[in-house]
């Protein structure tokens, strides 16, 4: 069978996440500048071999001093640190559409395996011809983990910023 290569559709995708601040509430964010390539045999996704990274300097929370500090060396550390990278082998289909992946996610200089959860959304033709494949990726994450341990104490006892993050992943893929 031969390879085939689907390149991600930056339009129609997004890498979000959510972190609880001060205990209690969500702040959210995004990654604006990512990218990503999948190569499977014919289109079977359990074959695949995925390659994806995002520019640490793209985070987006909709508040520039809150972005700057994440890109800070208390955090990515975007300068010394400019990417995430993922790179997984095939998905392994658990029931129906639900498969798990796992791969090796290096973030701060540190690679460390996760498993992510995924929702395959399927194959279909776009109406310019393109075939298209979609995922939703769920995942949860301790940042401390990966080195970024930056924190504050709070006067009641908890912390500024949750240690797990969350991600919402939604991707949509081009045959190519």
């Amino acid at each position: 069978m031969s390879t085939t290569k689907w390149v991600l559709d930056p339009t129609h995708s997004e890498i979000a996440f959510k972190v609880k601040h001060m205990m209690f509430t969500n702040v959210s964010g995004k990654f604006d500048t990512f990218e990503a390539t999948v190569e499977t045999e014919g289109d079977d996704f359990t074959t695949s071999k995925i390659e994806f990274s995002a520019d640490t300097a793209s985070i987006n929370t909709g508040n520039a001093d809150r972005d700057n500090h994440l890109r800070s060396a208390d955090f990515f550390d975007a300068d010394q640190f400019p990417k995430v990278t993922f790179k997984a082998g095939g998905f392994v289909k658990k029931s129906g559409d639900d498969y798990t992946l796992t791969g090796d996610l290096t973030l701060h200089g540190v690679t460390k395996p996760v498993t992510l959860e995924a929702e395959y959304g399927g194959l279909l033709q776009d109406p310019w011809g393109n075939t298209k494949a979609a995922f939703s990726i769920n995942a949860k994450i301790n940042r401390k983990d990966w080195g970024l341990n930056w924190n504050a104490a709070l006067e009641t006892g908890g912390l500024l910023v949750s240690e797990e993050v969350k991600f919402a992943i939604e991707l949509q893929f081009v045959k190519q």
